[in-house]
């Protein structure tokens, strides 16, 4: 019965703060006491809860107040659906890959490698010593610091066939992440409306980059020794289109890389067709059992749009990347890049620069090397031991990534979401495919923490798919 005074005088007063204004005095607990007929312990209850619930404040010897910050009403946020109108791009809103997990769960679905992967050492100390430099206080010039332009460049010309002409450091513009590169190439190599072909499946930050853009993406079927050199003429006849964008060298999602056969094939399709490749390169420093070699280092005329990073192989916190762009063409994409950005901080170029030049760099990327194939293999075994009814049709030779098709009848995101449910977090292959997918798919990262638990990510991986492949 006391309690049920307590929430009636509670409520009573609730209503009168309403109308009150902030800092209105509420009447004495005597007062109170006589108007609702109840003891003073019950109101003194009553006003306990009302100032746990943040509506009023009590000053000793004065009296008991309304609060100043009255309770916010809920946000009306519906006059912004006619403001903003249709979305650019539908879909999620963040990419699976993009989502943060209780420690508790094994996550296969993240697009980063694990901490402990990373040089993290070198990254601190080029940080410290950074901060100490001219760059901690100054402003970089729009294309990049001259010596991580030559850095950048220098890498690419090592790659390069004798007689190729090697790029220049001013061919080199130093952007901040890759995924800003990729939004300002199909700005300004394409442009809203026009058509860019685009491996299918790839990247799912460059299909939303060119939609953001207003990119018509035209899609060409690739495996895992990439496009058939026949569908890429096809489709740039049919499209008109002078761009295309692919991944030669370990693809993301499926870990293809191109022979040295076919990517001259496909870098003679671009030219006779007066067309710009977009060379995404996003995996360079993570080769397994083979060596990148980007066909930017083949192409003296200006046809290939050079994109590395060093977000995946250095730190996620040190954001830099480089496109490497002959003639007009780098000039354009250096405007686009300065209307958004204007520059990258000199001090992230400084720390990114200062650790790809330390001795411990090369020393860095072998013992990677060497993590990488334990962790792909193991992966790789325990899917053949406890999910065998998971396809893997291709074992990658770098990157971070197995691609693994489901049985017929499986659907991807639901499959997702049952393996989640069981504590293994995936990443469902839809938002890999320009179109409609081509099948179902899952993408499994291998490079993420833990690799000691992934037998048993296996299991179930496994189980899930069990009573669909029993049921079939």
């Amino acid at each position: 019965m006391n309690n049920d005074s307590t929430e009636r005088i509670a409520s009573a007063l609730r209503a009168w703060i309403a109308e009150a204004p902030a800092g209105a005095r509420l009447p004495s607990n005597r007062r109170l006491s006589a108007d609702h007929g109840a003891s003073p312990v019950t109101v003194q209850k009553a006003m306990r809860m009302l100032a746990a619930q943040g509506l009023v404040e009590s000053r000793p010897g004065v009296g008991t107040f309304v609060r100043a910050r009255r309770p916010a009403r809920p946000a009306d946020y519906g006059w912004q659906t006619a403001a903003l109108g249709p979305p650019p791009a539908q879909g999620r809103l963040l990419s699976s890959t993009q989502r943060t997990l209780a420690p508790d769960l094994i996550g296969l679905h993240s697009g980063y490698p694990a901490q402990e992967l990373l040089p993290g050492r070198l990254v601190r100390a080029a940080l410290a010593r950074a901060a100490r430099t001219e760059a901690a206080g100054t402003r970089s010039p729009p294309a990049g610091l001259p010596e991580l332009q030559a850095w950048f460049a220098a890498e690419l010309a090592e790659t390069a066939p004798a007689g190729a002409t090697a790029p220049s450091d001013r061919d080199v513009l130093v952007l901040p992440g890759s995924q800003s590169g990729l939004s300002s190439l199909f700005r300004a190599l394409v442009g809203p409306g026009r058509p860019l072909l685009i491996e299918s499946p790839s990247y799912w930050g460059a299909i939303l980059a060119a939609r953001q853009a207003g990119v018509v993406l035209v899609p060409v079927p690739s495996g895992p020794r990439g496009p058939e050199p026949a569908e890429v003429e096809r489709a740039l006849e049919l499209s008109g289109a002078r761009a295309f964008y692919a991944q030669p060298t370990y693809a993301n999602p499926t870990g293809a890389q191109w022979s040295p056969r076919r990517g001259e094939e496909l870098l003679d399709v671009v030219r006779r067709h007066g067309a710009f490749l977009i060379e995404d390169d996003w995996a360079h420093d993570l080769a397994i059992d083979s060596d990148p070699r980007p066909l930017a280092a083949q192409d003296g005329d200006g046809h290939v749009i050079y994109l590395r990073s060093l977000t995946k192989s250095v730190s996620p916190a040190l954001r830099v990347a480089a496109v490497v762009a002959r003639g007009p063409a780098r000039d354009r994409i250096l405007a686009d890049h300065a209307a958004g950005s204007m520059y990258v901080s000199g001090l992230l170029q400084a720390a990114a620069l200062d650790v790809v030049a330390q001795p411990g760099w090369e020393a860095h990327r072998r013992g990677l090397r060497r993590q990488l194939r334990e962790r792909r293999d193991l992966l790789a075994g325990s899917l053949r031991e406890h999910a065998p009814a998971a396809t893997l049709e291709h074992l990658p030779l770098g990157g971070l990534n197995l691609w693994v098709r489901l049985p017929e009848g499986v659907e991807a995101e639901g499959f997702a979401r049952e393996c989640e449910g069981r504590g293994v977090v995936i990443a469902p292959g839809g938002e890999w495919f320009p179109a409609e997918p081509a099948g179902a798919y899952v993408r499994l990262n291998y490079s993420g923490p833990r690799p000691e638990r992934f037998p048993e990510a296996a299991r179930v991986i496994g189980d899930v798919l069990g009573p669909v492949v029993g049921q079939g």
